[in-house]
């Protein structure tokens, strides 16, 4: 069982002044895996606060779930507070996002979400909108499994339980 921890960034969320329509989305998708949410908050997008909490989940949880911040306006500043506390970045994971977004939309090429490993946890941001979030996270659902598997030190093979895969 993989456990998580969900994280929404908003200012308006945050003060009660819009739904949070992301966080809820991203529980429903991951529930297809067998995730367990272990934890859920809205909070400001203030980027001490941000890297406090991704600090203080990545010792509770094996996967954190971000969504909001990750655009070009001022305040978006997730993915900055992200690389600020990762040991490592694992840039493929954004990248098939992206992708995936562009299907659809050119203007995902201007999300700057990032995705990496801190300690023995996944940290994924993902875009505000319930759409680009389920295009997101559905184009790298099925890796998160494994990702969390090698994190923890897994030594089976990559290759191995890969669609076609001996």
């Amino acid at each position: 069982m993989i456990t998580a921890a969900v994280l929404t960034l908003s200012d308006k969320g945050s003060r009660g002044e819009r739904e949070d329509l992301g966080g809820p989305a991203i529980m429903e998708i991951v529930k297809k895996i067998g995730v367990s949410i272990e934890h859920y908050e809205i909070i400001a997008d203030e980027k001490e606060l941000i890297k406090e909490k991704l600090i203080d989940y990545s010792k509770k949880v094996d996967l954190i779930i971000t969504t909001g911040g990750t655009g070009l306006s001022p305040r978006d500043v997730t993915p900055d507070a992200t690389l600020d506390v990762i040991d490592r970045e694992i840039p493929g994971i954004a990248e098939a996002m992206r992708m995936e977004g562009l299907r659809k939309t050119n203007r995902a090429m201007l999300s700057r979400a990032v995705a990496g490993v801190r300690g023995n946890t996944l940290i994924i941001n993902l875009p505000g909108s319930p759409k680009a979030i389920k295009e997101g996270l559905e184009a790298v659902l099925d890796v998160i499994p494994h990702a969390v598997e090698k994190i923890k030190g897994s030594m089976e093979d990559c290759a191995s339980g890969a669609p076609g895969a001996p």
